[in-house]
């Protein structure tokens, strides 16, 4: 079943519905909505990449057109031209779109730098939360408030990772950041989003331990925070850590917060050289961590970073020693679903 079919039914309602309310749960009967990430040169110049987002999509999200190096030129100036053209994408075609992302320690102008001390750091973080939420107010159902904060290895008090907002507002920033979301639009869905916490192995269990951290401290302070996003840049070749998975998003649960798979793909540079063999590994490891997810609370909503390997980040920094084009998404090149899109379906319940 695709996406016509989806937003036909009152299911999809019910579904956008979750998406929309910070409180909503998916319940295992409910139809979970499936959307990708855009870029925005490939939807303008690729026909069948626009057919294919409109055949399998209900929402989508903007790959760069939305982070700062893309809005903000200049210090008084903002440019929504990418994140107003995919909004009208979606709403042409029955979509929701999420927006991706406020505060991120990366694609900074040059500008930033000059930032110095707690009140200017502040004065910028609070306008460009205000300006670009208030922009999209009551249009876009979730934002990711902040993106990647834990530190690639968390000891101790070292569990935050340094950038402008940090060294300026020190952890405080993260609150901050959440509560000028909530000011904007009451409504929206606040996620903090986060990636390497799925995996089997000591790092994934430390970044885990670090976000439930942040997590808690929110809560403890009355912050408006409605969710948790699993990037999920699933490296092939660990496995899925199913436990710690799943008693992490009971611990979250027990904390009236949710989860969302936000940038799901599989990183195969170290998997089989056989397309069959890979793809076969690919969607084990998507099910096996989705399964995870779904046992404790089923995800409000599951993204894949793209959808066909025809334009995908991963070659550029995970490129195969082989010579064989990476393959980490839902659809090839050409555009044909493979294992992959099948164990997303099966979830999502369109399979």
């Amino acid at each position: 079943m695709r996406r016509r079919d989806f937003v036909q039914g009152s299911l999809a309602v019910a579904a956008q519905a979750a998406l929309q309310s910070p409180a909503a749960q998916a319940a295992p009967a409910m139809r979970i909505p499936y959307g990708s990430a855009v870029r925005g040169d490939a939807l303008v110049d690729d026909f069948d990449y626009r057919t294919a987002l409109v055949e399998h999509c209900q929402l989508v999200v903007p790959e760069g057109g939305l982070k700062w190096e893309a809005l903000r030129p200049s210090e008084d100036r903002f440019d929504f031209y990418e994140g107003d053209k995919l909004l009208a994408f979606a709403d042409q075609n029955g979509m929701k779109m999420r927006g991706h992302t406020l505060i991120w320690y990366a694609a900074m102008p040059d500008w930033t730098s000059s930032i110095r001390g707690g009140k200017a750091a502040e004065r910028a973080l609070s306008k460009h939360i205000r300006t670009v939420v208030g922009q999209y107010r009551g249009r876009i159902p979730s934002w990711d408030v902040i993106n990647e904060a834990i530190a690639e290895n968390p000891r101790g008090s070292d569990y935050l990772r340094p950038n402008l907002w940090l060294e300026n507002m020190g952890k405080g920033y993260i609150e901050t950041a959440f509560r000028r979301a909530a000011e904007a639009d009451p409504k929206v869905q606040l996620v903090i989003n986060e990636y390497d916490i799925e995996c089997v192995g000591e790092q994934f269990k430390n970044r885990r331990n670090a976000l439930l951290r942040v997590v808690r401290d929110l809560r403890d302070r009355d912050a408006p925070i409605h969710a948790v996003g699993f990037q999920s840049h699933l490296k092939g070749q660990y496995e899925i850590d199913k436990e710690g998975v799943s008693s992490f998003v009971a611990e979250l649960k027990a904390m009236d917060v949710d989860v969302l798979v936000t940038e799901l793909d599989v990183i195969d540079n170290l998997l089989p050289a056989d397309e069959k063999q890979r793809d076969e590994v690919i969607a084990g490891r998507v099910t096996d961590f989705l399964q995870a997810i779904s046992d404790a609370n089923p995800p409000t909503a599951i993204l894949t970073w793209g959808i066909t390997d025809r334009y995908t980040w991963v070659p550029m920094w995970f490129t195969r020693d082989d010579g064989s084009p990476n393959r980490p998404l839902p659809l090839d090149r050409d555009y044909k679903a493979k294992p992959l899109m099948e164990a997303i379906e099966r979830f999502t319940g369109r399979a």
